[in-house]
């Protein structure tokens, strides 16, 4: 599984309050908790309250390029703010995210072409979220049509069903799942998977029990990668034990610690 860290956001108060204030350590030490934890990229998002996203983009890549050579995914719905980051970009990188609408495609896939990035596509669109699978698969098979029109790499994108919810959502949970597994025979060579974990366990009272059990469903539907807190320990262990159990690690009695110190 590539994991994404989640935690730079400036929808968190401390990560807010470091972007207004340019206080790179704070930046810099929420990075490096990360990667220590077993993240193998770092999204970067602006957030809501952010007054210049396009300038505070490019201080967060430069900020978090000085401590670490790991892939950025660069979180926006602004093509502006993503070009910004992009501008300075020296790590391997993700674009988060375009829709399957031909004029977000149309900005969104020339960058990644331009800038040598992988790109996330949200399997929807202006007119909302998909409500079963079949919807999915048919956005989802949008978004690798025009990138084989235009000749971007299927195998850079990554195609995300858009997870919802448990306490909204429940009856869609299994198309989100199936949607997982569907989404690898659009093409070959086969898109990558991904969501935001997060989503799944919004309002719920248990927060970190939904979503360790649905990451790990969704491992066993193929998912590729997860954008989540790598400083939850049971998720973690969740996921690298469901690894294990699917015969993508080897066993041994301290395959946890084996695992985190590769």
């Amino acid at each position: 599984m590539f994991v994404i860290g989640e935690l730079i956001n400036g929808m968190y108060l401390s990560i807010a309050r470091a972007i207004k204030e340019k206080d790179k350590a704070e930046i810099q030490k929420c990075a490096q908790v990360q990667i220590e934890a077993g993240a193998d990229a770092l999204d970067i998002n602006c957030g809501p309250g952010c007054k210049d996203p396009v300038t505070d983009i490019q201080w967060l890549v430069e900020t978090i390029q000085e401590v670490t050579d790991k892939t950025l995914v660069l979180d926006s719905s602004k093509s502006k703010v993503i070009e910004s980051g992009l501008k300075v970009i020296k790590n391997k990188v993700i674009i988060n995210s375009t829709m399957a609408d031909p004029e977000k495609l149309e900005i969104f896939l020339p960058l990644a072409k331009k800038y040598n990035a992988k790109l996330i596509g949200l399997a929807m669109s202006s007119k909302g979220v998909p409500q079963n699978k079949d919807q999915r698969l048919e956005l989802a098979a949008q978004i690798v049509s025009t990138c084989q029109d235009v000749g971007f790499p299927v195998e850079d994108l990554y195609l995300d069903p858009i997870l919802l919810p448990v306490n909204v959502g429940q009856a869609q949970m299994v198309d989100i799942l199936e949607s997982i597994k569907d989404f690898k025979i659009i093409s070959e060579p086969s898109p990558k998977t991904v969501v935001g974990l997060s989503n799944v366990s919004q309002g719920t009272y248990v927060r970190s029990l939904v979503n360790r059990t649905f990451l790990v469903m969704a491992t066993a539907y193929g998912l590729d990668a997860a954008i989540l807190d790598p400083k939850d320990t049971e998720l973690m262990n969740a996921l690298i034990t469901a690894e294990l159990i699917l015969n993508k690690q080897i066993y041994c009695d301290s395959f946890l610690d084996a695992y985190k110190k590769k």
